[in-house]
Order: structure tokens, then sequence, then C-alpha cells
């Protein structure tokens, strides 16, 4: 007997789904594409700042300390702006985690939106399921070379694409494409295309479900986002069980019931049930609506069979969706089976066979009430939406939106930071006055240089002078800064040379519009030490 320790890791069961198609699979190609092309396409858009700026629309220029969103500019100082940002998605997705599941993770996420691809490019390749299980299966041979060698030709190639596109966000796009070509590029971009088309590779290519089950930690933290009234990708037991192949009763009451795709909505659909009559085993056992096919199951690319419940592999992709509704209408059941829905929109009781074909309907109390008894309803689909948690996070994340905005507005084009020199605090010169010493570093944010004005305010008797100037006008070129040592210089009878410490309020005024802005700091006089 082996005492050995169970493995913490299981080996990769190699996952092929099969294609759907249907209103769910339809939507993931078009985020899929949306998303694709804007993270291809971005990088090549231009956008006219002037002369000696770069015409990038989104570039984060790291030897400049900048960063680019078409006619917004953020400097190191303002990473506040960031922040809000990162703030407000974290809020973005505990809203619609807690309003509709795991949907980032089933329609937008980098890693299901290139596994997709991949898996297209697969079945595009190989074939569809079980095409691609008996290659898998089949011994190495000159076709099943090709087959494999083509696939992970083009996985290279998208791969390649993607870390090529990446590093375009920090350079421009144009003149880093033509240094890679020659060869000339730094050895970093080479770095970075390189890791980023390796992880690429081989996270949409081999592991796939498995970044998303052992790698993300975010199927672990859903569980404090979700609650009953969350609506997700569900199985209605109480519907579909017993399984089993059957005929269908009252086929006409079926079809009426049933209807044309865009006629019977998604949510709810399951309320149809009573309406389209039971199904029957040979014996004249009364089935549920599930056949067994384990269509759901072929289709999901995370493995798993939804019917055993709220899983944390699921994603929320929702095309076992589109395969159990497909089922439904060739067998002449209603649509639903499998559907978004609300663990607190469980019916009371499962309704009984019996009750239903001779339309009646259970009450919770195991009583059965008449034909005129109001039959069970779910909730609207808004009062799952629009509840007190989730209208806690649409709050927050529209106050610091609001914030982020009216902060992006009223910020200044011109700014400045003053800081005292410390070493000495302050110098008596000859004629026993006293001078301090400041290092002004100067925000020049408008397109062309500009003359900046300084002086002081308040009439302290203070004198102000530039290092290196003759007056106390001081140009900054175009959307840079310019660090100037500037003097103030008490005279010795005075108060501020007399005293500890002095107020002392710096104003620096843009020559050309007249702007302003102003900063303060202290004076340090000869009592100081």
């Amino acid at each position: 007997m082996s005492n050995a320790a169970p493995p913490l890791f299981a080996a990769r069961e190699p996952i092929f789904p099969r294609r759907v198609s249907g209103f769910f699979r339809r939507l993931k190609w078009v985020i899929l594409i949306l998303t694709l092309g804007v993270y291809y396409v971005t990088p090549w858009i231009r956008w006219d700042r002037g002369p000696n700026l770069p015409d990038q629309a989104v570039l984060v220029d790291l030897a400049n300390r900048r960063f680019h969103f078409f006619w917004i500019e953020i400097w190191p100082h303002e990473f506040y702006f960031v922040a809000g940002l990162l703030i407000m998605a974290g809020l973005g997705l505990f809203l619609f985690t807690s309003a509709l599941g795991r949907v980032w993770c089933g329609y937008a996420c980098p890693q299901t939106v290139w596994s997709d691809l991949f898996m297209t490019v697969e079945r595009w390749i190989e074939g569809d399921r079980n095409a691609r299980i008996r290659l898998h299966n089949a011994p190495w041979s000159l076709r099943k070379a090709r087959l494999r060698g083509g696939k992970w030709l083009v996985w290279l190639l998208i791969a390649l694409a993607t870390g090529g596109a990446w590093v375009f966000y920090f350079a421009d796009a144009p003149s880093l494409a033509r240094d890679l070509v020659t060869l000339q590029a730094t050895p970093v971009a080479y770095a970075t295309i390189a890791v980023l088309t390796a992880t690429t590779f081989i996270f949409g290519g081999f592991m796939r479900e498995q970044v998303c089950i052992y790698m993300c930690p975010w199927p672990r933290i859903q569980g404090a986002m979700m609650d009953p009234g969350t609506l997700t990708v569900g199985y209605r037991k109480w519907r579909g069980e017993p399984r089993g192949k059957g005929g269908v009763k009252r086929q006409k009451a079926a079809a009426e019931a049933i209807g044309s795709s865009n006629a019977v909505a998604r949510y709810g659909a399951a309320l149809d049930k009573n309406t389209a009559g039971d199904r029957q085993s040979r014996d004249g056992e009364v089935l549920g609506d599930c056949i067994d096919c384990n269509a759901c199951v072929a289709v999901c690319p995370m493995g798993i069979d939804i019917r055993e419940g709220q899983q944390m592999e699921c994603i929320t992709c929702a095309l076992c969706i589109d395969a159990c509704d497909d089922v439904m209408a060739k067998i002449g059941r209603p649509r639903g089976l499998i559907d978004y829905l609300a663990l607190d929109d469980e019916p009371p009781t499962a309704p009984k066979a019996s009750a239903a074909v001779a339309g009646l309907a259970e009450t919770p109390a195991g009583d059965v009430a008449g034909a005129n008894a109001p039959p069970w309803q779910p909730k609207p689909l808004w009062q799952h939406v629009f509840r007190p948690r989730t209208l806690i996070y649409t709050a927050a994340w529209a106050a610091i939106g609001v914030v982020l905005v009216v902060a992006l507005f009223i910020r200044p084009e011109i700014d400045m930071t003053i800081a005292p020199v410390r070493n000495p605090i302050f110098v008596t010169l000859s004629d026993g006055s006293i001078r301090n010493a400041y290092d002004i570093r100067l925000r020049n944010k408008h397109g062309e240089a500009r003359a900046f004005r300084l002086s002081l305010a308040g009439d302290h008797g203070l004198n102000l002078s530039v290092e290196g100037a003759l007056g106390p006008v001081v140009t900054v070129p175009a959307d840079s800064t310019r660090l100037q040592r500037v003097y103030v210089i008490a005279p010795a009878q005075s108060n501020a040379a007399a005293a500890p410490r002095s107020n002392l309020r710096f104003w620096v005024e843009d020559a050309r519009s007249g702007e302003r802005a102003f900063g303060d700091t202290i004076f340090n006089g000869k009592d100081s030490q």
C-alpha cells in the first residue's frame, strides 16, 4: 500500500471544443474582432500635436516620461489620472461580475480572446472536434506533421504580431517597425517581442484553460463578488431532470411555445415548458427536457459540464447556451434549459410532470392549485441588474470618473514646483542682507516655447534674481520642463531677514497668454539656525 501524497497538479487533458453557432457565439465574434482590431491598429493612428512633438495618437513615451492619448497628455506628476483609471477598471470588473458573473473572462479577457483566435485557426486547419480528436490520437505521420506544423506556424505568426504590436505603444510605430526590419532597433525591443511572442504562443496554444484555472486569481475572487441575485450561466435542473431520450407529446402546442428564435426571449424562456407538454420514454416514464446529448460539454472551452452546477472553471462564455438552444429547437422543446439565470430565481418547488400535463401547477405547500392559480415567474431582468450592490459600484465608478474629468479640464497649462536649497539654508551677504536660494522647476505644457515671468507676492521688501538672466523672465522649451536657480534677498533691516521663518509665495505668469500659477514656500532669516 502506497503512502504517497496525491499530486497537487493534474496533468492536462486536451480539450477539443466543437464549433457552435448562435447569439452568444456571434457576440463573441464581434467582441473578438473589436478587441483585436483596437490592439493591432491603435499604434498606427496618427495625431498632429505640432512641431517637435510625437504624432502618434496613443504613446507611452518612457524616454520623455509622457503618456499621450489623442489630445490628452499625462505628465509624471499627474500619475493620479492613471491610478484613477485603474481604480475605475477594478470597480467596473466588480460591477459586471456582481451583475452578470464572469462576463469579462468569457468575452474580453486577453487570454480568452487569443485562445479563441488560436482555436479558430486550429479548427480551420485540422477540422472540427471529431477530426481533431482523431488527429490527436493518431500516430505521427506525414499528414499529421503537415497539419500540426502549419497550425503552429500560423500560431507563431499571430504571437509575433502580438508581441510586435505591444512594443509599438512605446515608440513611434513606423520608425520602430523600420528599425526592427533593418535590425537597428534596441535590444530591449527584440527581447520584449521575443518574450511576448513565446508567452502568447504557449498560453494561447497549449495552456489555454490552465491559465484560467491555475494562474489567474480571479476565479477564486469572484465568489466574493457574486451573490444569489447575480445572473450567470446555469442549468435549470428542475426542468431538465430526469434526463433521457424520448418522444414529445402535443407537438402543435410545443411548436407554438417555441416560436421563432427571434420571438422568444432568452431570459425566462423556460416558463414555456408546461405549454409545450412532457417528454416520455418508451416505457412511459416522464422525462425532463435534457436528452443527455452532451452538446453543452462538447462546445465548452473549459471542458466542464454546466449541468453539475456552478464551478470555478466556468468563464460564462455562454456557448453551452447556444448549443442547448439548438438542441431544444430540434426536439421541439422551449429554449432556455441552459441560460443566464440567478440562484434566487429557481421555483420554490419543482413542478411535477403530472400536474403540468393536466394544466395544473403544484404550490410550495404541496397542494395542486387550479388552472387559475398564477404561475411562478422569475424576477424581471432589471431587478437583477439594478440591485443595491450594483448601484453602489456604479455610483463609486461614476464619482471617480467625474472627478477625473473635472481634474483633467481644470488642470493648468503651466506649473511649477519649488525646492528650497538646504545647504546652506541661507547666506549672509557683505552688506548684512540675507539670501535664500530656490530650485524652481517650470513646466510648459504648450506645443511651443513660452517665456515665463517670475515674481513674489506681497510687500515684504524682498528682491528676486534669476541665475544666468538679467531679469525675472525664463524661457521654457515646448512641452518640457526647465530647472532654474532663483535667489531671494532680504535687506539687513527687514522683517524677513530678522524673523526665523517667513511665508513666501512665488508667482509665474505666461508672458503670452497671461495664465498664472503659484507655489508656496518659506524664507529663512538669520535667526532660523
